[in-house]
């Protein structure tokens, strides 16, 4: 159970690490992807941020998973100093990919009988 405390972070971090996100694959020129962060995650002591991400193509999730965990000690900065005046830690973030959607899709399929797995 999160405290309120904990929501707030948690909000907080997410609006900060998207638009940090968003804002460096647009410099980068990758136009085709759309990057989001659907959750964030933060233990009782503040210390860590689970951030969970998703990558629209799909196919392209892993290679930028690896790129933003490259850059998280720079994305923590970047989300220390657009939070200086709320927070005064920033958690350390750890990146996931968030793979619901991906699920979701698996499951609408089974549903409609394409990959029905009673059948093989």
């Amino acid at each position: 159970m999160e405290t309120t405390r904990q929501k707030k972070v948690s909000k907080l971090l997410q609006k900060d690490v998207a638009e940090i996100l968003q804002t460096k694959v647009k410099k980068e020129g990758n136009y085709g992807i759309l990057l989001s962060v659907t959750k964030v995650s933060v233990t009782v002591d503040f210390s860590v941020a689970k951030v969970f991400l998703s990558v629209f193509p799909s196919e392209m999730s892993k290679q930028i998973l690896d790129e933003v965990v490259k850059m998280s000690s720079r994305i923590r900065h970047e989300v220390a100093q657009k939070a200086k005046k709320q927070l005064r830690k920033v958690p350390e973030l750890l990146f996931f990919l968030d793979d619901s959607l991906d699920y979701i899709e698996k499951i609408e399929d089974s549903l409609k009988g394409f990959d029905n797995p009673l059948r093989k």
